[in-house]
């Protein structure tokens, strides 16, 4: 049996490759899994950087029984497979089952209630975590909030993520694109609260001098961290991607979804938004450059006689993505988890701690405004 610890599954695509290249930076030896070995060594082939890199590849099948199998033993898995409502399940019952922490990259908020609200207890349990969403989204904007809430008396934040330059992967546009079509929630007075559907929003936000065009995309995994937090009585998020073209296609999808489609059934609902983001991603886009991609995340917290603002001025949210990954995959190596079940990456890791892993990469800068 292999001495390692840590699965990156779904090894062969976007996020799985960073994964790997942020594993490797780090020396953190790994085991690449997919359900196809041959497009794993094809793709890593193309990573100079994994060429000393000490890693496994094993081809599993998404299905409960392999996986177990395959986690049985080991420490951690990380998921990159969505959109995860379609495909995902299978792996949090088998490391749930091999007693192995879960992570994932979703940015799907429905994911992160279903998996909260029928998998949080008996990981805890259990004793292992279950965070999907340690990603750009949705952990970042999570951080931004975090060191909000260290000025005392916030209770309401109200985060704004702005993307330049950053184009999303196959599986990111499948999920997002689905999600732009299910409800999507805030936290208003502690309750889940639905936004209204097909419906733009404006903002604003740092180094930006224009008022944006926002959605709330897939309602965001903020308002899901802070649900039966006492700390928080309001959270909302919202996202512009830059281009205003893409904004307004994507608006135009949802409405057309909300006109045409919303009563087909579950099955049919998924087909369409999969068809739809397989017509706009068909292929995986190139690295991010930090020269092009920008990340700019605002979080404004207030309350009733308190009021911050942090802002997290960045670049390359997928490699952003990778970077507090491997931080978390750092700190259950090393034993030091601090809770267990469905919790946030602060709460599991602690928001310092991955905010100076990013930093460490050169990804963010943290600028709060009291």
């Amino acid at each position: 049996m292999s001495d390692i610890k840590v699965v990156v599954y779904g090894a062969s695509g976007y996020t799985g490759k960073l994964i790997a290249r942020h594993l490797a930076a780090r020396q953190i030896p790994f085991i690449a899994a997919g359900r196809s070995a041959a497009k794993i060594h094809e793709q890593f082939a193309t990573q100079p950087e994994l060429k000393a890199a000490r890693y496994e590849v094993l081809e599993v099948a998404n299905e409960e029984g392999p996986l177990t199998e395959l986690l049985t033993g080991k420490a951690v898995v990380y998921n990159t497979v969505g959109p995860f409502m379609q495909l995902a399940e299978p792996m949090v019952r088998a490391a749930l089952a091999a007693g192995c922490h879960y992570l994932d990259s979703t940015g799907e908020q429905d994911w992160m209630l279903h998996v909260r609200e029928k998998y949080g207890a008996a990981y805890a349990e259990r004793g292992v975590v279950l965070i999907p969403a340690l990603a750009f989204m949705w952990t970042s904007g999570h951080l931004a909030a975090e060191v909000c809430l260290e000025t005392p008396g916030i209770d309401t934040l109200d985060l704004v993520y702005v993307t330049r330059g950053s184009l999303p992967s196959v599986s990111s546009t499948l999920s997002f694109l689905r999600m732009c079509c299910q409800p999507q929630y805030h936290l208003a007075q502690r309750e889940l609260v639905e936004w209204q559907p097909a419906t733009p929003y404006q903002a604003v936000a740092p180094t930006f001098h224009q008022v944006l065009d926002c959605l709330p995309w897939s309602g965001g995994g903020e308002p899901v961290w802070y649900l039966d937090d006492a700390r928080v009585r309001n959270c909302s998020m919202l996202v512009n991607f830059g281009n205003p073209t893409v904004m307004s296609s994507v608006l135009k999808l949802a409405r057309e979804f909300n006109e045409v489609h919303r009563f087909k059934s579950p099955r049919e609902q998924e087909e369409v938004t999969n068809g739809w983001g397989h017509e706009w991603t068909p292929l995986e886009p190139p690295r991010e450059n930090p020269e092009h991609c920008r990340a700019v995340i605002s979080c404004h917290g207030s309350g009733p006689s308190s009021q911050s603002t942090v802002i997290l001025q960045g670049n390359c949210g997928y490699e952003q993505a990778g970077s507090v990954a491997v931080a978390g995959i750092e700190r259950i190596l090393a034993g030091q988890v601090a809770a267990g079940g469905f919790v946030s990456p602060a709460a599991a890791f602690g928001a310092r701690y991955l905010l100076a892993a990013m930093e460490r990469d050169g990804l963010t800068k943290v600028i709060v405004r009291n």
